[in-house]
């Protein structure tokens, strides 16, 4: 192991990952630059001081969501790295009031969610669903009469219209998957230039309205904003060709449920497919869809393969390694806020390479000890109990009870440097609220619009 010029174990900048306790994929990538803590919180509350007053940056899904509050409770943080393509559970602006870099993963999920859009069209025409469980059922399906009642519905797709809101990367590989099942293929995406369409060879309208006039089945391939939520409700339903389809892999707020619910009722819409819902988690046996018929609903699992996830999750740490090691906000590749941030130094100009040190285990160990009285044992095998930080130290977990929001006078809090900061070589850095930080945030990233039709309505591509 590789020690300092004064002989002193090597510093690593703590690393966080918020709502998780898998770290396999990560610590090949960061553990010769970083320290990683696994928390597996669902608030800030669950988090443990030592982690909000030393984490110098933090990767989260979705399970979590980090108000000006929630970010005001990190003392060190400088990085937040969202695990997947938004950041809707990020106070983007607040960050970047307090200096605090946020990024995302784009691009991971492209292939695997334009394959499912297709799976949920297919199951939509071919009604695939339904004849499975209709088999299953052991009905006697013999001759074109029981055929005929039990297919009822089914389609042919070769010369049908599939219309595309938002062409960005996701929707530009359904459009091309799409045509080679025989669609026609249309788009609406006021923000690409000209000559797309005729690029791809598909149509493009240049109003929302057209294209839902036109379309056999719609399918919403764009971020969900203040100006396109509910950009599906009961007043541009009327404006579909009668007996469409509509395909949601994108956001569930793009649509108004109780609309959509009505319209497949009424039969208004002859079939819809869901893998995205207004609230989430959803539950299918509530809300105005539970009754509705001729709908498939999949629980937010479109962006799924093992390949995919283990691409996001490289990818994000690739984006702390960055982070850790080079400049921030100039070295990150996927920073959201970059333009309210100023050039900085590298967030640890001498990260050391090399194995996690010893006396960063014996930190962990410390604290440990003194919370619980007892020696910890062998960290490799420690059982994992709900509720406490793991914190990954090289390979091995070590169990830290996380202190609960009522135990404010616990003896683990204190004014001091921690053990483990000591150990580690850490500085507490406090951030500073930078008031003349332009305003920003990813929700109102487009101007505001005081269109009153469906053919102003404004979007914005997956980019």
């Amino acid at each position: 192991m590789s020690r300092n010029v004064n002989g002193s174990l090597p510093c690593r900048p703590l690393v966080a990952l918020l709502d998780g306790r898998d770290c396999a994929v990560e610590m090949p990538i960061l553990k010769d630059v970083a320290t990683v803590a696994f928390c597996d919180a669902q608030s800030t509350q669950e988090i443990h001081d030592r982690v909000l007053g030393e984490a110098v940056a933090a990767l989260l899904w979705d399970s979590i969501t980090l108000s000006r509050e929630d970010l005001m409770k990190f003392k060190a943080l400088k990085l937040i790295v969202r695990i997947g393509n938004d950041t809707d559970n990020v106070d983007v602006r607040a960050a970047s009031e307090l200096g605090i870099a946020v990024c995302n993963v784009p691009g991971y999920d492209v292939d695997e969610v334009a394959d499912s859009t297709l799976s949920l069209i297919l199951n939509m025409y071919r009604r695939t669903l339904w004849l499975a469980k209709a088999f299953a059922e052991e009905r006697q399906i013999i001759g074109p009469e029981a055929t005929r009642e039990v297919a009822q519905g089914c389609s042919r797709i070769r010369g049908d219209t599939l219309g595309i809101v938002g062409l960005g990367r996701i929707g530009m590989a359904v459009a091309l998957r799409a045509k080679a099942f025989g669609f026609n293929v249309m788009f609406y995406d006021p923000y690409l230039p000209d000559g797309v369409d005729k690029a791809l060879n598909i149509g493009r309208s240049v109003t929302l309205q057209d294209l839902l006039f036109h379309a056999d089945c719609v399918t919403l391939h764009c971020p969900l904003t203040h100006h396109n939520q509910h950009m599906i409700n009961d007043y541009t339903i009327k404006q579909m060709r009668p007996g469409a389809f509509v395909i949601n892999v994108s956001r569930g707020g793009l649509i108004d449920e109780n609309a959509l619910a009505t319209a497949l009722k009424d039969g208004r819409i002859r079939g819809a497919a869901l893998d995205v819902f207004e609230i989430e988690p959803h539950n299918p046996l509530t809300g105005p869809l539970k009754d509705a018929p001729n709908l498939i609903c999949t629980p937010h699992c479109s962006w799924y393969s093992e390949s995919s996830c283990r691409e996001l999750r490289e990818m994000a740490a690739q984006e702390i390694r960055r982070g850790i090691t080079g400049r921030i906000p100039d070295d990150l590749k996927n920073c959201v806020n970059r333009d309210c941030l100023p050039a900085r130094m590298p967030l640890f100009p001498s990260a050391p390479i090399g194995s996690l040190g010893a006396a960063s285990l014996a930190g962990f160990h410390t604290l440990a000890d003194s919370i619980n009285g007892v020696n910890m044992g062998n960290p490799a095998f420690m059982p994992y109990t709900p509720g406490f930080l793991s914190a990954m130290v090289g390979q091995s977990p070590v169990s830290i009870p996380a202190p609960l929001p009522t135990m404010l006078e616990s003896p683990v809090v204190t004014n001091r440097p921690s053990s483990v900061a000591t150990s580690m070589g850490m500085k507490q850095m406090h951030l500073a609220a930078q008031s003349n930080v332009p305003q920003h945030s990813t929700n109102s990233s487009t101007p505001k619009s005081n269109c009153s039709t469906v053919q102003d309505a404004v979007l914005s591509a997956e980019t």
